[in-house]
């Protein structure tokens, strides 16, 4: 029988036949895709004299199909994993890291690449070509193409044994996340949560066999609403420390050991390959470029950040002591007071606008806004196959009516899902023999499900989530690139939250919440007066939040910035480094490293500083768009043409002058998170 991994994908668009793929099929398909993309690099090799069009844009190339089958089985062990799935993820993950070391330490094809970086024409190659260049030549060196032979073995062993462990970190953090749940038997208990929250919880403790209870987990839209509104202190210190300590209690699951271990290896690999640190191994190509050059804009954004910190949660403190007596405020009472603070303050809360975010309709808002902004239409497909009954899958079309892309939208938290959202692509764009290969992308979210009475309602910040992630999204669907490796997100990681980020912006405009914030029942669009609550309150708290923000970044770099074999003990060195952002008493159970997942698991390693970065270039470009208007054809064309098809295609720098028209300043964030007055 033909394993449908390896056969031509007969259904609309050539994307996956999730029906008729089954966990067996992945090891067979990978091992011979592999030996596939193996012969393809000896075909380079075998070439006479290399060329660009030989030896770079064939490498570009090769391995199409194993990429395509490791997309596939990656995003199902991220969003609709199992136990076979993740057994599969241990062997089949250091199969790829072996391959591609095997490409990246080959002494034949590295000298092709070398000897065509030093004798090339530059001026006979397109910018795009040259970037093409540059970041192949740069790939075999940080990868170990100059190693010696027992160097570059010692690379495939610390290589194998990372992408070990990085699987094993992230199986822990889910298994505890699934494994939690708290069950309250009286609705006195949960007085303070609103009717929708209450039922949610109701259909949890059912769906896990005690109707008539209210259950809580530790996934995002279970836990939010508990720390928001619950009026029971004791219920949530207990999901607070419940959700602090994953993964740090000493037992099976514990992922302190793991963590020294990634370290450790990740600096052994930097030095290996003379580098100082993983910091600098990593931010070498970084728009950042250096470990010191991001402390120093960390360093920056936290002194004018913390005096307004402070003063957050000074006026939280007096808050809760006035309306409650409350003299100790802890950790797990400050999202509680915040939001009853920020209601007597603004008028406004979360239940107040979630009438107005039906989910459906906020998905119609995001593709009405990107209508406007770029002419792009979504249809629903459901020919097109998709993974999981919550999946829906959409054909996108350009301003033309032409193909554009296949988007997947998965909303709903489920057990084989990490917590958290993510854009992701099933293929990415290219073209090859003057055909325009178009991308599958995807965006996962743990939105709140739906009840027995009321469809799914959004909170605000959920709203901001699905923004974020569809200005994602646009990056990968509207790339117009050359070369997979360059094309949609494929940029500097301090790039890459620009598209996403910036879309956020239009959330908080009157021009775009009036084309879907409408309420479920009475299809009444959004007071005026609601929206300019939304507005007065977008800084609320902003002191508090950024620093909050800086603390993981800070940690993120305390981590890989130096020679980590010194840590003995991970909380005591944690303590110590959050140390200058902490705003509130210290828990001492708690930790936020063992469920560190962006820097153990997903890519944000000496990165997570990126998310500000990128707020800098988002405030920056978002002016323009306000200045000219939100919808001006002319800007969002500009947007579109320099930054979202562009992709990777040139430096971040470059691409972001060619859209402002000069660098970037940082006035417009410090101005927008109210850090210096307008």
């Amino acid at each position: 029988m033909i394993n449908p991994l390896l056969a031509e994908f007969a259904t609309p668009f050539h994307t996956p036949p999730f029906q008729e793929i089954k966990p067996e099929h992945f090891l067979p398909a990978i091992k011979e895709s592999i030996l596939e993309a193996k012969k393809e690099i000896e075909k380079i090799k075998a070439q006479p004299l290399p060329t660009f069009q030989n030896t770079i844009e064939a490498l570009d190339q090769s391995g199409k199909k194993l990429g395509a089958i490791s997309a596939i089985f990656f995003n199902l062990n991220s969003a609709e994993t199992n136990d076979e799935i993740q057994k599969l993820a241990r062997e089949i993950s250091p199969l790829l890291t072996e391959h591609s070391n095997d490409i990246l330490l080959d002494k034949e094809l590295f000298q092709r690449v070398a000897q065509l970086k030093q004798e090339i024409d530059l001026k006979s190659l397109s910018p795009e070509q040259v970037t093409l260049l540059d970041k192949t030549y740069k790939a075999f060196v940080r990868n170990g193409a100059n190693l010696s032979p027992e160097q570059a073995n010692k690379l495939r062993k610390i290589d194998q044994e990372l992408a070990q462990l990085s699987l094993k970190f992230g199986e822990n953090v889910l298994a505890e996340t699934n494994k939690f749940v708290h069950f309250v038997e009286k609705e006195t208990d949960i007085d303070g949560l609103p009717e929708g929250a209450k039922e949610a919880a109701a259909l949890v403790a059912e769906e896990k066999g005690q109707p008539g209870k209210w259950a809580f987990t530790l996934d995002y839209p279970s836990y939010i609403p508990a720390m928001t509104y619950a009026k029971n202190r004791e219920l949530r210190k207990s999901l607070f420390m419940a959700f602090n300590t994953k993964s740090s209690k000493g037992d099976e699951l514990d992922n302190q050991e793991i963590i020294k271990s990634i370290l450790n290896l990740r600096h052994q690999r930097a030095n290996l390959l003379g580098y100082a640190s993983h910091a600098a191994f990593v931010l070498e190509e970084r728009m950042a470029k250096s470990p010191e050059a991001v402390m120093k804009f960390l360093e920056s954004l936290l002194e004018k950040a913390k005096p307004k910190g402070k003063a957050d949660v000074e006026e939280v403190k007096a808050y809760a002591q006035k309306m409650d007596g409350l003299n100790d405020l802890e950790k797990w009472d400050f999202a509680y007071y915040s939001e009853l603070l920020k209601k007597e303050k603004y008028e406004l809360d979360d239940e107040l606008l979630r009438p107005y975010f039906q989910l459906e309709k906020v998905i119609d808002g995001v593709f009405l806004t990107s209508e406007k902004l770029y002419g792009l239409t979504f249809e629903k497909n459901s020919s097109i196959p998709v993974y999981h009954p919550d999946v829906t899958a959409y054909e996108v079309k350009d301003r033309n009516g032409k193909h554009l892309a296949v988007f997947y939208a998965d909303f709903f938290p489920r057990a084989g899902k990490r917590n958290g959202a993510w854009m992701t692509s099933f293929k990415g764009q290219f073209k090859e023999n003057e055909t325009d290969s178009r991308p599958q992308i995807s965006i996962v979210c743990n939105f709140t499900k739906p009840t027995k009475t009321k469809p799914s309602l959004l909170t605000f910040n959920e709203v901001t989530t699905l923004f974020h992630e569809f200005g994602h999204a646009l990056h990968g669907m509207l790339a117009r690139g050359t070369y997979e490796s360059l094309s949609g997100t494929s940029v500097y990681w301090d790039f890459v939250e620009l598209p996403s980020q910036i879309f956020e912006n239009w959330c908080y405009e009157k021009e775009c919440l009036d084309l879907f914030a409408r309420h479920y029942q009475t299809n009444e669009a959004i007071p005026v007066e609601l929206i300019e609550k939304i507005k007065k309150a977008a800084n609320f708290q902003q002191g508090y939040l950024t620093v909050r923000q800086l603390s993981f970044g800070l940690l993120d770099m305390a981590y890989h910035s130096q020679n980590p074999s010194g840590i003995q003990n991970l909380k005591d060195f944690e303590s110590k480094v959050m140390e200058k952002t902490d705003l509130l008493p210290k828990v001492p159970e708690a930790m936020v490293s063992t469920s560190f997942s962006h820097i153990f698991q997903g890519g944000y390693s000496s990165g997570y500083y990126s998310y500000k970065w990128a707020e800098v270039l988002d405030a920056d470009a978002f002016e323009l768009f306000q200045e000219m208007g939100i919808f001006d054809p002319v800007t969002a064309r500009s947007f579109e043409e320099n930054i979202l098809s562009a992709g990777g295609s040139e430096h971040p720098i470059e691409l972001f002058r060619k859209f402002r028209g000069r660098d970037p300043k940082p006035d417009a964030l410090l101005k927008r998170s109210g850090l210096v007055s307008q």
